[in-house]
């Protein structure tokens, strides 16, 4: 009997021993994202990708419900000392966590944990958003993005046109067609803060024009905000004109129907949105509908320049340990791979932030079909002028969302009350350069890195 014991205790001390290291706890890493619904569960599908993919970490992803959430429940959970190891930030927060000095940078980190990292393999456009003036990027493109023209074959069709307006003069025409023709809806767009993004922002960019002094604030926080002297102007003009004339229509939740689900619906003919949408338009469109992409329209005489890259970076928190940062790194290794980047795009719609993982893309013959074709624009739009030192490489300004908000007071102004174009935007850039005089007095003395 004792035998037995013994026999039967050294084998469950060895099977102890041999399963030891297997059962060890995997280094968990907690990240915090903002996007919410069909995007929210891709994110989900990725972490789940990587954690099945290897077995030293875990990467616990947990959507914060809106980007504004993710960075404000960050910096909160910081300064009570229980931040997440990585954090999604929007495009309009990147000044503000560059200058918080609580984050590890991007290319620090990959080489501490012994990574090579080609970062000249990044898209210049995509790059010089997150990286400082000497190049050195703070952190990692996740979600990125560009806004296209979506437009209804079958309704152009029906005006006599065979491909979508590539001025907005055409593009003026071409409302006017459609509402004779019968459609109540033209374009479908709306005005709130969020849409700032590609009727404001996006309009400068591919026009070559400035929002603010200092090449956007990348060359100092006391820049100021001149959208109100440009052909910005002339634009939101022109938009009031057709939503007078019935050929532009608002579409919000507070309608009943979003522009992206009036467009999909077949209800709204033309629209401006982010290439991230394209997969849910795909998925979502009225059967049998035909529609296409393009890029930005300019007027007329414009040499067009490239737009701007949005969506979301993931940055990495100070505070954590060595484990934590290198599950972090080998995270954004395994998202890098260019087999990854043709999932992540599959599935969002969202571009391949590397040349590498874009050629991969091609190899793989994947814009060739839909409904995948005409995302590729998107790369051809982020690439359409090269990026020289006079150039410039996107919008750097504390407070952004704060500023964007203003912008939309504005158009509300204008499109609500009637209000003068030229008058309501002067105001909104007043109030806007408050905001930006606010934050360079908080961070007075720093260094733009």
């Amino acid at each position: 009997m004792h035998a037995k014991f013994l026999g039967a205790a050294g084998m469950f001390a060895i099977a102890a021993m041999l399963a030891g290291p297997a059962m060890a706890d995997k280094t968990k890493i907690d990240f915090w994202f903002g996007n919410t619904g069909d995007i929210a569960k891709r994110v989900q599908e990725q972490c789940d990708r990587f954690n099945q993919s290897q077995s030293d970490y875990e990467v616990v992803c947990t959507s914060q419900g809106s980007y504004d959430a993710s960075l404000q429940n960050t910096i909160a959970a910081f300064r009570a000392g229980k931040q997440p190891t990585i954090a999604q930030v929007s495009d309009a927060g990147t000044l503000d966590i560059m200058l918080s000095g609580a984050f590890y940078p991007a290319k620090k980190l990959m080489a501490d944990m012994g990574y090579a990292v080609d970062w000249d393999d990044y898209f210049s456009g995509i790059r010089s958003y997150y990286a400082t003036s000497k190049g050195d990027m703070y952190s990692f493109p996740f979600n990125s993005s560009t806004p296209l023209l979506y437009w209804n074959k079958d309704a152009f069709a029906k005006i006599g046109k065979d491909h979508a307006p590539a001025t907005w003069e055409e593009a003026a025409e071409d409302f006017k067609a459609l509402k004779a023709a019968g459609y109540a809806c033209p374009l479908g767009f709306n005005i709130s803060r969020d849409e700032i993004w590609q009727y404001g922002e996006q309009f400068m960019a591919v026009h070559g024009e400035p929002i603010a002094t200092k090449r956007n604030g990348y060359d100092g926080l006391d820049a100021e905000l001149i959208f109100n002297k440009g052909k910005w102007v002339q634009y939101v003009k022109n938009l009031k004109s057709w939503y007078d004339n019935g050929e532009a229509v608002l579409k919000s939740k507070e309608t009943g129907q979003t522009f992206v689900e009036a467009f999909a619906a077949g209800d709204c003919q033309v629209i401006l949105t982010s290439v991230g949408d394209h997969g849910n338009i795909g998925r979502t469109a009225k059967p049998g509908m035909n529609w296409d992409v393009a890029m930005l329209p300019v007027y007329a005489g414009t040499e067009r320049k490239h737009s701007f890259v949005g969506g979301a970076s993931l940055w990495v928190l100070a505070g954590k340990s060595d484990a934590e940062y290198k599950g972090a790194a080998a995270f954004f290794n395994f998202i890098a791979k260019p087999e990854e980047a043709l999932t992540w795009s599959t599935v969002t719609g969202y571009i391949p932030v590397r040349n590498s993982g874009y050629d991969y893309l091609v190899k793989q013959g994947f814009y060739d079909k839909a409904p995948y074709a005409g995302r590729e624009l998107a790369i051809k739009s982020l690439t359409a002028s090269p990026a020289t030192a006079d150039s410039l490489p996107g919008i750097r300004l504390g407070g952004l969302l704060q500023i964007r908000q203003e912008m939309a007071n504005g158009l509300q102004a204008i499109f609500i009350n009637n209000a003068d174009v030229q008058a309501s935007l002067d105001d909104a850039a007043a109030r806007g350069n408050q905001i930006l005089r606010r934050f360079e007095q908080t961070y007075k003395g720093k260094q733009l890195p």
